[in-house]
């Protein structure tokens, strides 16, 4: 017979857990309620609200539908003013209609609302966390392995964020726990339980399907241990059966539809136009499956778009900007913004490991290895825009610093001291950081108002800032201002009542956003960090904000917006704005227009790349190909001082209409 435990002794530790979750949602709740919009959650939720409402599946496709699906529920019988879809590119589409949908209804009722469906994943990750630590090492683990997830900034931070980080984070670990306990006390209801849950994380995110290959090593490393042949072929079923519940549940979250959107409603670009340009392996493997409809139309777009952003997209580290992602990046990621605490119990992890106090060998692999083949795939990929990519790292390894550091207790109580004063540090860290979670970083870097000379992105700035701007020029009575805000052209600033003009930056051109720009501009001029880092133009020497990296701010708003008073010339601003309306002009088919434009952009800064190649472009239009060429060679020479990475693209594309002219 079980042993029957003392009622009060199981109710206290209900207490104890309530009460620790209690603390977790209210955090969570209380920031956002101070934080706008984030950049990617109007994209999110439109998408989300339109696979309820319509099927369609075409918007914001890369990423599953999941978390998005989740979120939206408690906006669904809202009465709300839906956009027109246009046709666009699928991600303009999803992108501005999803602005539009936030702003022009009750958005902050809406974000809210969504936000907080969000983080009832958040919640069930932590009581999946206190489950297998209290079941892997018994004890008090399980309320350590709480207490440190439920004031861990970097959690609290995306917790509540209609985005895809903390789902995964959650699938990821409940399939692993639950393949655990599949593999101690084998039943098919537990079998189909860790199918579910695998499928729930391909479901959630991309890099969900990282669960498989987790699964396989774990199944493995359990073969070897063993070495039964009885458990070899078990677990190789056990597997396929997985694999077999997990795409079944993938295809659910699609409605076992092939198509991304309905019949009436074609994607943006098409398949095979948007499948061009990746490696031969990746174009075999995506086109056999939408050939074969082995998987929905909608997630294979999403696996091209995280190719093609693998191949390109910038990155920023330690104050410098890299044209492609650095094996270095997480790593540092990681030291910067983990807490001092956590940091401690994981080098004490390490020693009870290490020192064979620890030594339950199948529990320490369930937990590091995944952890471990998450962080390598995140290293040595090239996407490299936040820590929220490795939250599943914490998830992993929150439960195993928490089980060595009971077993530490056990051997010596006076560890519960060490123990309990690391705890109390990591609640402080929570506390103090409040509500700006997004920018933590530990004490040894400066803490939060220092993160973004290190770190850029959601690391540092996602545009969430804009109540406390609106807070902060309201009290200075600021009713004329410039904003090179991050999330320009994706967040509506007009709905949180920013008074400040728009200045250009790489999503304004993304979406074509046109900004007015003079060359020489009065404060105050506020700036996000995210902006100010350059990343997004994938290089120094093309920021057109650098030259305030160099002048002392005013102020640092929610630690994410650094304010400037004074007169600022603002040249190379001024001439991508020149340029921008230039290209509009000669997609018009106004050519003249287009050269007047250029030559002001020109005028305003002779060395901007972009200026010199819209004249070019213009006085081609207009048949003028010797002064055309001129204009293109100037471009070539700046863009040849360009760093390598960046240099080859610009140069290859300048040397395309040269050879034109021949």
């Amino acid at each position: 017979m079980g042993t029957v435990q003392n009622p009060r002794r199981v109710a206290l530790k209900a207490a104890v857990v309530a009460s620790l979750l209690t603390i977790l949602v209210t955090q969570m709740a209380l920031a956002i309620r101070q934080e706008s919009l984030t950049w990617d959650e109007d994209d999110h939720i439109f998408a989300g609200y339109m696979s309820w409402k319509t099927g369609d599946f075409g918007l914001n496709p890369e990423h599953p539908p999941l978390v998005k699906l989740l979120a939206t529920i408690p906006i669904l019988n809202m009465p709300l003013h839906v956009p027109a879809l246009q046709g666009r590119d699928f991600k303009i589409e999803a992108f501005l209609d999803g602005k539009d949908f936030l702003s022009k209804n009750d958005g902050n009722t809406m974000l809210f609302r969504v936000r907080m469906a969000a983080a009832v994943l958040t919640v069930l990750t932590a009581l999946l966390v206190f489950f297998a630590a209290n079941e892997m090492f018994g004890g008090l683990a399980g309320y350590i392995a709480l207490a440190l997830f439920a004031f861990d900034p970097n959690l609290l931070a995306h917790g509540a964020f209609v985005t895809t980080d903390m789902g995964l984070s959650c699938f990821l670990f409940a399939s692993v726990y639950l393949f655990y306990r599949y593999v101690k006390a084998p039943s098919r209801w537990r079998l189909v339980i860790a199918g579910l849950a695998a499928g729930c994380a391909l479901a959630s995110k991309h890099t969900g399907i990282l669960v498989l290959p987790m699964l396989f090593v774990l199944a493995l490393c359990e073969v070897l241990r063993k070495r039964e042949r009885k458990q070899i072929v078990q677990l190789a079923l056990a597997l396929l059966v997985i694999v077999a519940i997990a795409i079944s549940v993938l295809w659910a979250f699609y409605g076992f539809r092939y198509s991304a959107r309905s019949a009436a409603l074609a994607m943006n670009p098409p398949f095979s136009q948007f499948s061009r340009g990746l490696r031969p392996l990746d174009t075999l493997f995506v086109t056999t499956c939408a050939r074969r409809h082995l998987l929905p139309e909608s997630y294979l777009y999403g696996l091209i778009d995280v190719r093609k952003m693998v191949d390109w997209y910038p990155s920023y580290i330690f104050g410098k900007v890299y044209p492609h992602g650095v094996w270095f990046y997480f790593p540092s990621a990681f030291a910067i913004k983990s807490t001092l605490a956590f940091l401690a119990l994981l080098v004490l992890a390490i020693v009870a490991i290490a020192t064979r106090k620890l030594t339950a060998w199948r529990e320490v692999l369930f937990l590091t290895l995944p952890a471990a083949i998450h962080f390598a795939v995140a290293t040595f990929s090239t996407i490299n825009i936040g820590l929220r990519h490795i939250l599943p790292v914490y998830v992993f390894l929150i439960p195993l610093v928490a089980g060595a550091a009971w077993i530490l207790i056990l051997g010596d109580l006076r560890w519960a001291w060490v123990i309990g004063l690391l705890l109390v540090a990591q609640g402080v860290t929570s506390l103090r950081t409040f509500p700006a979670y997004i920018a933590y970083s530990n004490e040894l870097w400066g803490g939060p108002a220092n993160t973004y000379k290190y770190l850029s992105d959601s690391n540092a700035d996602w545009g969430q800032q804009l109540k406390a701007t609106k807070k902060y020029l309201d009290g200075r009575g600021v009713t004329n201002c410039w904003f090179a805000y991050f999330a320009e052209g994706v967040v509506d600033t007009d709905y949180y009542g920013i008074p400040c003009k728009p200045l250009i930056t790489a999503d304004t051109l993304w979406v074509n956003k046109q900004v007015d720009i003079p060359p020489v501009i009065d404060g105050p001029v506020l700036i996000s960090v995210g902006t100010l880092s350059g990343f997004e133009f994938g290089s120094d020497a093309l920021n057109p904000y650098r030259q305030f990296n160099h002048v002392q701010p005013t102020a640092l708003i929610q630690d994410g917006v650094l304010v400037f008073d004074g007169r600022f010339r603002v040249a190379r601003a001024s001439a991508l704005s020149f340029a921008q309306k230039s290209w509009n002009q000669m997609a018009a088919g106004n050519f003249d227009q287009a050269l007047a434009e250029a030559t002001s952009a020109v005028a305003a800064d002779p060395g901007c790349i972009d200026a010199q190649e819209a004249m070019g472009d213009a006085l081609a239009a207009l048949l003028r190909n010797g002064d055309a060429r001129v204009s293109w060679q100037a471009a070539l020479a700046l863009a040849e001082k360009l760093e390598p990475g960046v240099r080859e693209s610009r140069i290859a594309r300048i040397e395309r209409k040269l050879a034109s002219l021949r």
